[in-house]
């Protein structure tokens, strides 16, 4: 059995469960045609326990904001370069760089110049802010994967290689709404008032976003007798800084932390209130209603707001071009504008919502992994002719 060897390089929690569910479809894909893949790059949990060879953590690429990348840039640089070369000196037929696109980008135009083949999974948001950077884009990919459909039609009006594959959460989640089940799965009553709170899984995200959003869960809870507040976190790391925070300012708290179950805690709420990126895609391929945030430093807001070329941040909003979920950026994220949202979609019913929500999911569900995996090998069969 001849061996494939595939680069793969992802940056943070969602991209390894993008990662993972890529390395599964195309070791099948492979195997069809009598070979096998070994895989190096950078990994986390789940595409390591699939075989995947990590160069280094991949927390270190977690980092979000321009401050925050600007004072780790000296050693993210360093970190590239080194990848870089020992990607050149292992040949792999294909490099895919997994979402991160700020240290992606300038690892896949590294490899490309050495003649490698490279694939983007998980378009940048060019889209909408630094359109420019589609020059970059076309120098740095050979193909760029679109995990949803407004965006193939942009690199298509700029001449370059992209396939709208729909999104891997998609696939795997149910689409008949879940609370019900999940509620019997983690002993909650269907009359229970449910709160979940997800201030996210970078370091700089809990810094911005964990005592706002617990402020409006107190503030919430003096409104709804009995609010259970569910808080996911991603790791040991950051449960003890929720857990530290909750246990100095927030005892009162009806609250229950744990790590690694967002996703249930997602189908069980009533409403989740949420930093805004993956996770809001999640929450809605989930069915539930959610209260979405974005905070990052002074300066790093004053640059991005120049840059911004879209009326909405969140995905459900961008999918559904329309305000369908509340959205607070920078100084609108303060605790009386999420608790304005919050109380009333905990009192009310939301079955419209749900209903756009489920639409919605049916229409990004296309086998992403394997659609992306089926675009991927002609690259490889193109190298080896």
């Amino acid at each position: 059995m001849s061996e494939l060897k595939i680069g793969i390089v992802a940056g943070e929690h969602s991209g390894d469960i993008l990662g993972a569910d890529l390395m599964s479809a195309l070791s099948d894909l492979a195997a069809k045609q009598g070979k096998s893949i070994s895989y190096r790059g950078v990994a986390g949990p789940k595409m390591m326990a699939l075989g995947c060879e990590s160069f280094f953590d991949m927390e270190e690429l977690s980092v979000m904001g321009l401050v925050e990348i600007l004072k780790r840039l000296p050693r993210l640089l360093k970190k590239r370069k080194q990848l870089a070369a020992d990607l050149v000196e292992w040949k792999p037929d294909v490099v895919i760089g997994i979402d991160a696109p700020e240290f992606n980008l300038g690892l896949e135009l590294m490899l490309k110049k050495q003649g490698i083949t490279t694939v983007h999974y998980v378009s940048p948001s060019v889209w909408a802010w630094r359109q420019s950077r589609i020059k970059t884009i076309k120098q740095a990919c050979d193909l760029v994967l679109a995990l949803l459909p407004f965006e193939k039609a942009f690199y298509d009006e700029h001449q370059m290689p992209c396939e709208f594959v729909g999104h891997t959460m998609a696939d795997q989640i149910p689409i008949e709404d879940q609370q019900e089940k999940l509620r019997h799965k983690m002993g909650i009553s269907v009359q229970q008032k449910v709160l979940g709170v997800l201030p996210g899984s970078r370091g700089s995200e809990l810094k911005f976003l964990l005592r706002p959003f617990l402020q409006a869960a107190q503030q919430a809870s003096m409104s709804i007798e009995d609010l259970l507040i569910l808080i996911p976190a991603v790791n040991d790391k950051r449960a003890q800084t929720i857990q530290s925070m909750i246990d100095e300012e927030f005892n009162d708290l009806n609250v229950r932390l744990s790590i690694g179950n967002a996703r249930d805690i997602m189908g069980v709420s009533d409403v989740v209130l949420l930093a805004s990126g993956t996770a809001a895609l999640e929450t809605m391929l989930m069915k539930t209603p959610m209260v979405a945030a974005y905070k990052v430093g002074w300066l790093s807001a004053q640059v991005f707001s120049r840059m911004i070329n879209t009326p909405y941040f969140t995905l459900p909003n961008l999918l559904a071009q329309t305000n369908l979920i509340p959205e607070l950026i920078q100084d609108e994220v303060t605790v009386e504008n999420i608790v304005e949202h919050l109380i009333p979609m905990l009192k009310e019913s939301q079955t419209e919502l749900k209903a756009r929500f489920t639409a919605m999911h049916d229409d990004i569900r296309l086998d992403a992994s394997e659609k992306a995996a089926g675009h991927i090998f002609p690259l490889i069969q193109t190298c080896e002719v």
